[in-house]
Parts: structure tokens; C-alpha cells; sequence
């Protein structure tokens, strides 16, 4: 969820004002984390690294928050010591990308991330939650995850109340989608043997 022009990346969105003549120097991900070591940024600033570009992300709705918390306890509950759920912290893309994706399912222990975020060999599954930043998730997010083969990307609609699965990621973006609505099941690549439940991630009726 981030505040930009929907459907473009951030540095794209510049140049599509006509300013084609200027010329955008990216951002690494070793200097990103140094503004943030040496106290440029800290906790309290909402933002993220993507394509070279600090961008910042869309407050979170009292529905959003509360669907975070219960995704991530139940993936928890789910998968155990099978794997790790790290709630709206970084990961590692490349050497210009290091987002906060509202949760990742990356491989166990946790400990292993002391000295560095999970980059896309450790990461099982992302997801994100879309209320109102569906398009920029849908394409750009969709995009840079599937450029750096994160292998199964969901994004769960509050709006549609949908979840769309993609898979296959290729540098065009991922050639496989699916939607699960309300009471169907799906299973994860990294876990084919694990049902899952769309009700589990968009809980339509209070428990």
C-alpha cells in the first residue's frame, strides 16, 4: 500500500508528468538502510524502498490493521515451526527494493534474520492487503515481485472481499492468476499438502 500514481512505478510516475528529460538517480538498499541507521528515518516514518524510490505508504484502516493481526496469527497457528510469519516488516528484493509487504511467510527460524531482511530464495509467500491501493498492488507491487521470483503472491481485496493468487512469476510479471472468493480452498506452492481457507484470510462473518 503505497502513496503513488496508481499502476506506475515511482520512477515511472515522475516521467509521466512529461518531464522526460529529467533523470532519476536511484536509491540503494545500502543507502536506504544507512539514512535509516545513522537516523534520517525511523519507526515512526511510513515508508518503504521500491524501484530506487522512497515511497511512502497509505495510513492503515481499522479493517486492514485488524485483518493483518488475524492473518498472521493464524498463519502462525497453521504452519508452526514450518515456517515463519513476519507481520508488515522489510524484505530484500534486489539492490533497490526493500519493502514491507503486510506479511511474509519465509523459511524458519526466525533467528536467521538477525543479520539481514528475508530476500526472495527465503520467502515462501507475500501478501498484501488492498482497500484503497488495489491497482497500485495489482500492478506495480505485482510486478516487482514477480521480476524478483517471489513465487506466490496473494492480494486480498477488503473491497471485493476477493483473494488473487498469482503464480509463475516471470520478468513480465506472473503468468498465473486465480480468484477465491468466500468458502473456497487453495493451497500454497511452497506447501501443497496445507489447505487453506479464503475465510480464514477475509473472515466475512465474526467468529
Amino acid at each position: 500500500m503505497s502513496s503513488v500514481i496508481e499502476n506506475l512505478a515511482p520512477a515511472q510516475a515522475l516521467n509521466s508528468r512529461g518531464n522526460n528529460y529529467v533523470k532519476l538517480r536511484q536509491i540503494t538498499t545500502k543507502e536506504y538502510d544507512a539514512m535509516i541507521d545513522n537516523g534520517v528515518f525511523d519507526e515512526d516514518d511510513n515508508i518503504e524502498l521500491l524501484n530506487g524510490v522512497i515511497v511512502e505508504k497509505m495510513p492503515k484502516g481499522m479493517k486492514h490493521a485488524t485483518l493483518n493481526d488475524i492473518i498472521a496469527t493464524r498463519l502462525i497457528r497453521k504452519f508452526g515451526d514450518k515456517a515463519c510469519v513476519r507481520n508488515q516488516n522489510p524484505i530484500w528484493l534486489d539492490d533497490f527494493s526493500e519493502p514491507e509487504p503486510d506479511i511474509v511467510l519465509a523459511k524458519a527460524p526466525l533467528e536467521r534474520y538477525f543479520d539481514g531482511h528475508p530476500t526472495p530464495s527465503e520467502i515462501f509467500l507475500i501478501i498484501e492487503i488492498a482497500d484503497s491501493t488495489l491497482g497500485y498492488d495489482r500492478n506495480t507491487k505485482s510486478l516487482a515481485y514477480a521480476q524478483a521470483e517471489i513465487q506466490q503472491y496473494l492480494l486480498l481485496s477488503v473491497q471485493d472481499q476477493t483473494i488473487e493468487d498469482y503464480r509463475e512469476p516471470s520478468a513480465d510479471g506472473y503468468q498465473s492468476k486465480q480468484t477465491y472468493r468466500a468458502k473456497q480452498t487453495f493451497n500454497l506452492t511452497a506447501f501443497p499438502d496445507i489447505q487453506l481457507e479464503v475465510n480464514d484470510f477475509l473472515p466475512f462473518e465474526k467468529e
